[in-house]
C-alpha cells in the first residue's frame, strides 16, 4: 500500500513530534533513555544553529509520522564532508511502507549538494530489525566501535 507521504525539513512547530519520535527510537536503543527536555533542547539546536545540519520528517495527513537528521563533520579519511546521520525513526504502524528509504534518499541528496563524500550512521547492535533494514540499503558494517564519554558542564 503506497501512501500520499510528504518529506520535507523539519519545522519549529514539529517539535513536540519529533521528541516523541526519538522516544519510540530510545526504545529500542540501550545506551541512551528518552528525556523529553533533553531531547526537546537538542531539536532547539538544530532550528537555532542550521548550519551544516539537516532536519526533515515524514508527514502524512499534515502529521509527521518518521525523522531522520545528518549533521557535517570532516573526515581526514575521506579528505573531506562526511555526513552524521542520526535518529532515524518512523511510527511503528507506518514502517515496512519505504518512509525510512526516502528520508535516507532525501538525506543523502543534501549530503552530495554539500560535496559529502562518505556518509555514517550509528545503529544499536541489538536491533536487528534496524540492522536489517539498512543492510536492504546497502550500509556498510564497519569494524569501528562506537565510544562516549559524557561531559559535566
Amino acid at each position: 500500500m503506497t501512501i500520499d507521504l510528504l518529506i520535507r525539513p523539519a519545522r519549529f512547530e514539529d517539535v513536540d513530534a519529533l521528541v516523541e519520535l526519538i522516544s519510540v527510537l530510545f526504545a529500542v536503543e540501550e545506551d541512551f533513555a528518552a528525556d523529553r527536555d533533553k531531547q526537546r533542547a537538542g531539536l532547539e539546536l538544530f532550528f537555532n544553529h542550521p548550519e551544516g545540519r539537516h532536519l526533515i520528517v515524514a508527514e502524512h495527513q499534515q502529521q509527521v509520522i518518521g525523522m531522520c537528521s545528518a549533521q557535517l563533520l570532516i573526515s581526514t579519511a575521506a579528505g573531506g564532508w562526511k555526513a552524521l546521520i542520526e535518529d532515524v525513526v518512523v511510527e511503528e504502524r507506518f514502517r515496512g511502507q519505504g518512509i525510512g528509504k526516502r528520508l535516507l534518499d532525501a538525506l543523502a541528496e543534501w549530503a552530495k549538494q554539500q560535496g559529502v563524500r562518505r556518509m555514517d550512521l550509528l545503529a544499536d547492535c541489538n536491533n536487528s530489525t534496524g540492522l536489517n533494514f539498512y543492510d536492504q540499503l546497502q550500509w556498510r558494517r564497519t569494524n569501528l566501535v562506537a565510544l562516549q564519554k559524557p561531559m559535566k558542564i
